[in-house]
């Protein structure tokens, strides 16, 4: 144990150069869209450990040094008391129509017999219990109240788009825009609750995108006091891989380290679904003290909802101690959409069988109390928000480390095209605990590599671009990787498939894969054609008939075909054709290609015939709207033309090449002359008071086609530095709001450290200064620095583009 210690400490001191102390939100668990817990603040103690979307996913610890307790992890959550329960915890049945009806719809004495009656909630979504397809919908839910209830009352509500709500006639909320998920809003019901008959009644408008409709009533949670002292936290580092905290507690220090090995470099690391909880305490007054620890993990890992009962089991394995959770329904592969929580497989938490260790199964109310007062019986086997407990007495010792191991087995990972497939590491034909004790016997040699991988991301990125863009590339890259999932497809084919994180949550979007590429690309193609392979085969096999590329395989995890309601054709088509060819120019060879030849001509020709001047359609800017004309899409059609013509070159057609890339020199020298507004080049071809990023361009400099003479770039990059806000470079002059990824592409542009380093600059401020604590966002608003959409979306792989662009091969 002591020469594991040292281990572990030269491990923390290993890393300390390839970390960032500042991040808006601080990775602790994270392996795919599903299993993945963050800190959203500063400290560890200042709150509740959540799931990316924000929702509570409790992870507790607390240590007793000489009869002192102090928590060192998590924060209690907050759980509201239902009163009238929404449909994710029971099922209810409300009056509704899509039809505008009365100006007194909403009153109690208005007729409903005429409207259907139809289970919540009300949606276009697959987990919905009555579809809603149309702009509007008017629901009314009537209920009973025996007794009123005195405290705090909160509306609970989930609604997309535009919401109006009353109760009993009068208006208690309104809102314009959408919410993505249950939120608790404080109303005063006093002078309109009645003992009695009730209605809530809601309107909704479905301005676009998703609907969704459910409500409830909750009451104030009772909060017990804290009278566990917060330990005190000294320091947190972020490295690729770990994220490392050190605490004062009384007379001992406390290292804390979550590590999640996902080296993208070795798959069967990414795919295995166990990470390390490595606590570590020595005396500081060179005395020994009476230590006891304890972590607590919420069986809340393995549900959608709270209110999902699940069922455990303890039990030893080859020297590990086990802990394992599941819903009891086990709705494998049911539900689809963005804010989700896995519902189905188990959450397993492990850790060496050896004196001092006890495991057991409480309620979340009686998990506290069990350590502090030394009763280690467990008192549930299945119910609601249970706690799954490890305590470790070490006895009276100046020093002693542990590791606590969890894990996930999530059974079936993806249904693609209507078959369950496993996860990557279940080809093997082990099961959970073979990849638990895999982790724990191969422990101090995985952390070796995690600690030898992550000083080589950062003293890559920092010989490219400095400390600042190391430093963001390093909160980047457990983000891009996490929001993947490794699979094998039916036809033995690697799939790497993205989640389109806070956003819709499609499944392998391909204008996600693209910002997000230049990671895997350098660090592993393999990966960056498992993100291509499913987009290739959806064409190839006639599932998706149209002469462009697809823009997504459905909503995750269900992968059976485009589910977004719009094509995106020259930017789908000019990503693929790009992205193949940084394969090939990565690998040095163009056997990739060769396999989709046919559907790369295809691909290439809409573009030659469409891309150049496109019609009014959406690129991957989509937020922003259709726009015709588009100058920075023109330039992302000519690169996929020449992306074709360099693969041409590769795969052995040098006439073909020519041909190609002299259409691609053409069109690069007419865009030139059609977007020229003076001193920089514009938004679109017919507007020369407009301007934007041209990102697109990068590929010039990253495949070496030299298609645009410098000053072009000199041009774009001087304009740009007169455009900058504290927080970053718009986007384009339409708004102020702006794409981090994008930002780091456009600074790529620039052939010196400095002009790179005053685009990237803004983009650190605004990663370490952000007031929105969510797991890194790549839409911001440039003026405040605040978040506008997206969180822990894979795109920040965008990042790594300088590395990339320093790191290509040159012929």
């Amino acid at each position: 144990m002591r020469a594991f210690l040292v281990f572990f400490l030269v491990f923390v001191c290993e890393i300390l150069s390839a970390q960032t102390d500042k991040a808006p939100a601080y990775p602790l668990v994270t392996h795919d869209p599903y299993f993945s817990i963050w800190s959203f603040s500063d400290t560890l103690t200042s709150s509740p450990t959540k799931h990316w979307t924000g929702t509570d996913h409790p992870l507790i610890g607390m240590i007793e040094v000489d009869g002192k307790p102090y928590r060192f992890l998590g924060k209690p959550g907050v759980n509201y008391r239902t009163w009238l329960p929404a449909a994710d915890e029971q099922e209810y049945e409300a009056k509704y129509t899509e039809n505008a009806p009365g100006t007194d719809w909403m009153s109690s004495s208005f007729s409903d017999a005429g409207w259907r009656t139809g289970k919540a909630p009300f949606g276009d979504q697959s987990n919905v219990n009555t579809k809603w397809l149309s702009r509007d919908i008017w629901m009314r839910r009537h209920f009973k109240l025996n007794e009123l209830k005195e405290g705090k009352v909160f509306l609970k509500l989930n609604h997309d788009d535009n919401v109006e709500v009353y109760l009993n006639g009068k208006m208690i909320h309104e809102k314009k825009g959408w919410s993505s998920k249950y939120l608790y809003i404080p109303v005063d019901l006093s002078s309109v609750l009645n003992k009695g008959d009730n209605v809530l009644a809601i309107h909704v408008e479905n301005t676009g995108g998703g609907a969704m409709l459910d409500a409830g009533l909750s009451l104030e949670p009772l909060i017990e006091k804290d009278i566990v002292e917060p330990a005190q936290q000294i320091s947190v580092k972020v490295s690729a891989t770990a994220t490392s905290y050190t605490f004062k507690t009384g007379a001992v220090e406390l290292d804390l380290q979550f590590v999640s090995p996902i080296l993208i470099e070795d798959l069967e690391l990414v795919s295995r679904p166990v990470s390390y909880i490595n606590i570590a305490v020595t005396s500081k007054d060179g005395k020994a003290h009476k230590l006891r620890l304890h972590v607590a993990v919420s069986s809340n890992l393995s549900v959608n909802t709270i209110s999902q009962e699940v069922e455990t089991e303890n039990y030893h394995y080859q020297g590990l101690s086990v802990l394992k959770a599941g819903t009891r329904s086990q709705q494998v592969l049911q539900k689809k959409g963005d804010d989700l929580r896995i519902d189905w497989g188990y959450l397993y938490v492990a850790t060496s069988s050896m004196t001092g260790v006890k495991q057991y199964i409480t309620t979340s109310a009686e998990s506290r109390n069990s350590f502090l007062s030394g009763t280690y019986v467990s008192t549930a086997k299945s119910g609601r928000d249970l706690i799954l407990n490890t305590v470790i007495d070490a006895g009276i010792t100046s020093q002693f480390q542990r590791t606590i191991l969890l894990g996930y087995d999530d059974l079936y990972a993806v249904q693609y095209f209507s078959q369950n497939l496993k996860p990557w590491w279940r080809n093997s034909g082990s099961g959970m605990n073979e990849q638990l004790l895999a982790a724990s016997k191969e422990q101090a040699s995985v952390l070796k590599r995690c600690a030898a991988f992550d000083e080589k991301l950062y003293q890559e990125a920092f010989s490219s671009g400095g400390t600042e863009y190391a430093k963001l590339c390093a909160l980047a890259y457990r983000q891009s990787v996490a929001a993947h999932k490794l699979v094998k497809s039916p036809q033995q084919e690697i799939l790497f498939l993205s989640k389109e994180n806070y956003s819709n949550g499609s499944i392998n979007t391909v204008d996600v894969t693209y910002p997000s590429a230049p990671l895997f690309l350098l660090y592993n193609p393999e990966l960056l054609k498992g993100m291509l392979n499913g987009i290739f085969y959806f064409s190839e096999t006639g599932k998706w008939p149209k002469p462009f590329a697809a823009h997504d395989l459905g909503t995750y995890p269900i992968a059976n075909g485009q589910t977004y309601p719009e094509d995106m054709p020259v930017e789908e088509s000019g990503n693929m054709l790009i992205l193949t060819a940084a394969i090939a120019k990565r690998e040095q060879s163009g056997a990739y290609a060769k396999k989709h030849w046919n559907t790369l001509t295809q691909w290439v020709g809409f573009l030659v015939r469409e891309g150049f001047d496109p019609a009014n359609q959406l690129c991957t800017d989509d937020f922003a709207g259709h726009l015709a004309r588009n100058a920075n899409l023109s330039v992302k059609a000519i690169m996929g033309i020449a992306s074709y013509a360099y693969l041409a070159s590769v795969t052995g057609h040098a006439d073909i090449s020519k041909q190609y890339m002299d259409t691609a020199r053409n069109m690069a020298e007419r865009w030139m002359q059609m977007a020229d507004a003076g001193d920089h080049y514009a938004l679109t071809f017919d507007n020369k008071n407009t301007w934007s990023q041209k990102y697109n361009l990068v590929w010039d400099k990253v495949l070496g086609f030299n298609l645009f003479p410098g000053e072009v770039f000199n041009k774009e990059l001087s304009y740009y530095k007169t455009m900058q806000n504290a927080f970053g470079l718009p986007l384009d002059s339409r708004r102020t709001y702006t794409k981090s990824d994008w930002v780091i592409w456009t600074a790529t542009l620039a052939d010196n450290r400095e002009d790179f380093s005053i685009l990237v600059h803004p983009i650190f401020k605004f990663a370490t200064e952000t007031s929105s604590r969510v797991p890194l966002s790549d839409w911001h608003e440039t003026l405040d620095g605040k978040q506008v959409g997206f969180q822990a979306r894979s795109v920040v792989g965008g990042y790594f583009m300088r590395v990339l662009r320093d790191k290509m091969p040159r012929n």
